[in-house]
């Protein structure tokens, strides 16, 4: 339901920004485990999809790195760049070239840039693209078949746009986020899920500051989710039984609870394992095999206290992923480097494990 509202919509966006010089809407993009096929036991119900957004006509979109600090947490800004567009056309009509065409031209057509809507100074500002957002949803909401059968009611949230879908006692929670993509790689700068505006964990960002309510609003966390969707994606093709290494991923995140590993520590192995292990060799004859082959992996990398991010620097990622090449060059990212440091967190995340193999 969530994939076919978000492709009615697509059109009819399009369509009511194509006179204008706001962002311009992609095809939606499944995130997160609903869409990949497997959901943790503390899945909030929420169906979330990811909306590109591309700079409109005499825009350009230029990322700028916040703070490097951990890879998995990096933030950036979008900032808008005016570009030249005196010799451009658009449905065979000149376009507004905001460099050169002059104030009053420009006040008597009526037309203001990116920079003086969605921007504060010369940066995007998830709050005031949130806002545009949800009155472009409004909009487009009777234009779409769906609003026939089922009824949309808005939730308050500032950097995302979050809806109910009612159709008698039937009911969905969908999340509509929205970034940037970095160059033409599977990586985004997008805003923020609910549950990371509120202080939780998040399948869009690795990791997050923890006082996520407080980022400032032309702060854009980047996320690996689309990458990953398209890595689970890539395997389900490869894969004998097509589901079974979802079902091995949910089957540790049914069993979490009350260990200390999060869902996405769990994720990051079981990709892992998926690469290091032939597919050829996955059957469902041999999944409780796999399943303590996977417990197996975690204890070497907890002895060793050492997961590298699954994503940054692995030879081992399917060709058709496409990073940015700076991140094909960086240094793995230890996603145990805590238990490094800390003696008693490492103590405690080896009883854990323990408590997780007797379960």
């Amino acid at each position: 339901v969530t994939a076919e509202l978000m492709k009615s919509f697509l059109p009819v966006f399009k369509d009511y920004v194509s006179n204008t010089f706001y962002p311009v809407p992609q095809e939606a993009i499944g995130v997160g485990s609903a869409f990949e096929g497997w959901s943790p036991r503390d899945w909030d119900g929420v169906y979330r999809v990811l909306v590109p957004l591309n700079p409109p006509p005499g825009h350009a979109f230029h990322l700028e790195l916040n703070s490097a600090g951990q890879m998995a947490a990096r933030t950036f800004s979008v900032r808008v760049e005016l570009v030249c567009t005196c010799k451009s056309e658009q449905l065979g009509k000149k376009l507004l070239c905001f460099l050169h065409c002059s104030k009053k031209k420009l006040w008597w057509k009526k037309k203001r840039s990116l920079l003086q809507t969605l921007c504060t100074g010369s940066y995007l500002d998830v709050k005031k693209t949130c806002h545009w957002f949800y009155q472009l949803v409004r909009s487009a909401w009777l234009h779409v078949p769906q609003s026939y059968s089922w009824h949309l009611v808005f939730q308050p949230c500032s950097r995302s746009c979050q809806f109910w879908l009612r159709k008698g006692k039937e009911k969905l929670m969908v999340e509509v986020l929205f970034g940037v993509r970095h160059g033409d790689s599977d990586i985004f700068v997008a805003s923020q899920p609910t549950e990371v505006q509120n202080g939780g964990s998040s399948i869009m960002v690795s990791s997050q500051p923890a006082k996520a309510n407080f980022m400032a609003s032309t702060v854009w966390p980047e996320t690996y989710a689309v990458a990953e969707a398209k890595f689970f994606q890539h395997i389900a093709r490869q894969m004998p039984c097509e589901k079974l290494h979802l079902k091995c991923l949910q089957v540790f995140t049914c069993t979490l609870r009350g260990t200390g590993f999060s869902s996405s520590t769990w994720k990051n192995v079981v990709m892992h394992v998926l690469t290091t292990v032939p597919l050829s060799r996955w059957s469902r004859r041999e999944f409780s095999r796999w399943l303590w082959n996977t417990m197996a992996y975690l204890q070497r990398c907890l002895q060793m206290k050492h997961l590298d991010h699954f994503l940054l620097s692995n030879k081992r990622l399917p060709a058709e992923i496409n990073l940015p090449p700076v991140m094909r060059r960086l240094e793995p990212l230890n996603l145990f480097e805590h238990l490094a440091r800390d003696p008693t967190a490492h103590r405690e995340a080896m009883q854990a494990y323990g408590q997780l193999r007797f379960r």
